[in-house]
């Protein structure tokens, strides 16, 4: 089973990238049937992920960084050098998607996923609005075509 999952805020412009990616690639899904490929828009909710994630193969992350890179650069990194465990808190908004990667694999052992890739799409606009700016929505599209071929793959192999 191969999981994608979509974090990001929609209201936000470039803080969106990750949950419009989800939203496009259910969109070709429920065109393109692929049983082993599950794909979730989490927004903002890291625990979410955690569920999600649970008894998946493979996970897919996607999200927007803000690392004063230019805009629109893509990074595909490793789960396990982005995953943390989350400071204690009594407030879940408090719980990201990083610290679902830790928690996740420390509570679910073996039925979390331990082939785990992030995609970061840096944003140039993290404002509200409800916009992509230009060189952020070019990156939407080369991530969400590569998605598309590893979602194939993924099915034929």
């Amino acid at each position: 089973m191969l999981t994608i999952i979509g974090c990001g805020n929609l209201n936000r412009n470039d803080d969106a990238v990750g949950v419009i990616i989800a939203q496009r690639l259910q969109q070709y899904l429920a065109q393109n049937t692929h049983p082993q490929v599950r794909v979730f828009d989490c927004g903002t909710a890291g625990m979410e992920v955690m569920f999600q994630a649970r008894g998946s193969e493979k996970l897919i992350i996607l999200d927007a960084s803000c690392t004063d890179s230019e805009a629109g650069a893509i990074f595909k990194v490793p789960g396990k050098e982005l995953e943390a465990l989350p400071e204690p808190s009594y407030n879940l908004h408090d719980f990201r998607w990083d610290h679902a990667l830790a928690a996740g694999r420390k509570i679910f052992k073996d039925d979390f996923p331990q082939d785990v890739t992030v995609y970061l799409i840096e944003a140039a606009n993290l404002g509200f609005g409800l916009d992509l700016s230009p060189a952020v929505q070019h990156s939407v599209d080369l991530v969400l075509a590569e998605l598309i071929t590893i979602i194939n793959q993924n099915v034929t192999a």
